[in-house]
């Protein structure tokens, strides 16, 4: 049995785990809602017990853990691209949780999308790259010199601009009072949206498949984990995994989830796969038949994805105002400290205090962001968290 066979295992059965502790955050958030309701209908006073206190929550966020550090130990026995498409699984199992965890129905074009993401897993399992090398220091450092991976690098950032202007554009006009935009801008912002977060935020998987890697050279070789190259990935992949997680917050706060959640994970596939075809070169091992079935497999599964959006008919979409609170406490709480901040910069000492009030900004930013989306804040779980949450994981 092949490497690639043990880390296509170990990271299935993490999305499993990461599904699983995921609905049991979700009950947690509906048996804190009932008890609080109960409350009220008893004695008219409104008591809202710290979710901690949940057993359900506890249990879910220690399989939420365990799930992730499975998926990141994943990484250094398969190929990248493999495992980035493996990852859809996790709404597949998110369906099968969500009926027996939290009573939820599932209707033909659930079961429909499960088919297609499933036959678009088997593909991508039996065509894709098999191999999965453990490399030096001095060999991953290379790579990322690779003119091939700089030009992709290129690429992406003009990828990223555009999208950034195209979205940016859209906002403007619909700044414009009494101006009537256009149908395509009702898909056009979003997506762009969606590409800017993707192509930033899928870095991570590849600074983490690196971080795994070196990981796993250190346990079989005198290799040390303390060395500049290390500490500087593991800068990268914090950096990336918290842009990415606060787009995605902000994601659900702007946009509908039936729009938004399919483009985010197909984006995020997508990119993931072709970082990992481009720095590893996972594409050498493949012939024409293979790269024609992972191109296959890869349209079954952004097939199956899309079909998985939210119904906002049967009230699925917006159950609570999670999203909406969290954007407002982050922006209420960055612009207090924007206000506090020193006016022009004049010296070292005022640059200084305005670099650590920016650097405050951003930590508080990302704290609102990972806490509700953890389930550890006051504010009720939004109804697409536990779409979001494999996208988190």
């Amino acid at each position: 049995m092949g490497d690639w066979v043990i880390g296509a295992f170990i990271n299935l059965f993490g999305s499993i785990a990461i599904n699983f502790g995921t609905n049991l955050l979700k009950l947690g958030h509906d048996e804190r809602e009932r008890h609080l309701m109960l409350g009220e209908g008893i004695n008219r006073k409104t008591i809202l017990r710290p979710i901690i206190s949940f057993q359900s929550w506890r249990i879910g966020i220690l399989f939420f853990a365990f799930g992730n550090a499975l998926n990141f130990i994943s990484f250094g026995y398969a190929a990248q691209s493999l495992l980035a498409a493996l990852g859809s699984v996790q709404f597949v199992s998110n369906i099968a949780f969500a009926y027996v965890v939290l009573n939820k129905t599932v209707t033909v074009k659930v079961l429909v999308a499960t088919i297609f993401i499933v036959l678009g897993n088997t593909f991508l399992v039996a065509f894709g790259n098999h191999q999965s090398p453990v490399y030096t220091q001095d060999q991953l450092a290379e790579k990322y010199s690779n003119i091939t991976f700089l030009f992709y690098c290129l690429l992406l950032m003009v990828v990223v601009v555009m999208h950034h202007y195209v979205y940016r554009r859209g906002e403007l006009l619909l700044a414009i009072p009494g101006k009537e935009l256009r149908r395509y801008w009702k898909l056009l912002l979003p997506f762009s949206f969606a590409v800017v977060s993707g192509a930033i935020g899928s870095c991570s998987v590849l600074f983490a498949k690196s971080l795994s890697n070196l990981l796993r050279l250190s346990m079989s070789s005198s290799y040390r984990l303390d060395s500049w190259f290390t500490y500087s990935i593991l800068l990268l992949f914090l950096c990336t995994a918290g842009f990415w997680m606060a787009r995605l917050n902000e994601g659900l706060a702007q946009f509908d989830a039936i729009l938004i959640v399919p483009m985010f994970q197909i984006v995020w596939t997508f990119f993931s796969i072709c970082t990992g075809f481009v720095y590893f070169q996972e594409y050498q091992v493949l012939n024409a038949l293979r790269t024609v079935m992972f191109i296959l497999g890869m349209i079954s599964v952004f097939i199956g994805i899309s079909l998985l959006a939210p119904d906002d008919s049967k009230g699925e979409v917006m159950d609570s105002p999670l999203s909406s609170i969290t954007s407002s406490k982050v922006n209420t709480d960055v612009e207090r400290l924007i206000e506090d901040s020193p006016s022009p910069v004049k010296d070292m000492k005022s640059l200084a205090r305005a670099m650590a009030t920016k650097a405050l900004a951003v930590v508080v930013r990302a704290k609102s962001t990972c806490t509700p989306l953890v389930g550890m804040g006051d504010a009720r779980m939004h109804a697409s968290s536990v779409l979001a949450m494999p996208m988190v994981s």
